[in-house]
C-alpha cells in the first residue's frame, strides 16, 4: 500500500491550483453576495480576484511564513474583529442577518474564516463595503488589481498589481 504524503508548502508549484474558480464563484461568492443583498458582477470579480491572489484560490488556508491571515481571502484576525467592532456594530440589520446565519448571539472567532467559505466570502465583501470608493468595472482586471492593492493588500503589503493580474490570467484560463 502506498502512503500518501502531504507536500510541504514550499513544494507546491506555480501550476498548483486550489478551488476551481467557477465553483468558487457559483457555489460560494454569488450566494454570499445574494445573502448580503450586495450582488453585482463587480463585487463577484473583486472577491474572486482576491481569493485567487491571496490564497491561490483556496490552495492556502493560513498565511505562509507564520503570518496571521486566515481563509481563502487571507483576512487577518485584526481586520475581521475591526469589521465586527467598528462597522457591523452600526449595521444592525446586516449584523443580525449574519448572526442568524451563524446561529450565534455574538461575534465569532476569526478562525471561522478557515472553516466556513460562505462566512469568509461575507467578511471579504464587508471589508470592501466599508470603502467609500465605487467598485471597479468588472471587465477591467487592472482596475480590480489596483482596487485590491489599495483597499485590501494596502500599500504596505507585499502583493503587487502585476502579480494579481498574472494570477488572474493563470487561474481564469482553467475556468
Amino acid at each position: 500500500m502506498t502512503v500518501f504524503i502531504l507536500p510541504e508548502e514550499n513544494h507546491m508549484t506555480k501550476s498548483s491550483c486550489g478551488i476551481h474558480p467557477r465553483h468558487l464563484m457559483e457555489q460560494v461568492i454569488r450566494p454570499a453576495l445574494k445573502f448580503l443583498d450586495m450582488e453585482g458582477e463587480a463585487a463577484e470579480q473583486l472577491l474572486l480576484g482576491t481569493a485567487i491572489q491571496e490564497s491561490g484560490c483556496g490552495l492556502y488556508l493560513k498565511q505562509l511564513r507564520q503570518g496571521p491571515a486566515l481563509g481563502i481571502f487571507q483576512m487577518e484576525p485584526a481586520t475581521h474583529n475591526d469589521i465586527w467592532n467598528n462597522w457591523l456594530r452600526w449595521q444592525i440589520a446586516t449584523r443580525d442577518k449574519i448572526l442568524g446565519y451563524l446561529g450565534r448571539q455574538e461575534m465569532p472567532n476569526a478562525s471561522r474564516l478557515v472553516t466556513d467559505l460562505f462566512y469568509a466570502a461575507i467578511m471579504c465583501r464587508l471589508h470592501y463595503r466599508r470603502v467609500a470608493n465605487p467598485l471597479p468595472a468588472p471587465d477591467d482586471p487592472a482596475a480590480i488589481a489596483a482596487f485590491w492593492k489599495r483597499h485590501y493588500n494596502t500599500p504596505q503589503g507585499h502583493g503587487t498589481t502585476q502579480a494579481f493580474e498574472n494570477n488572474w490570467q493563470r487561474f481564469l484560463s482553467v475556468a
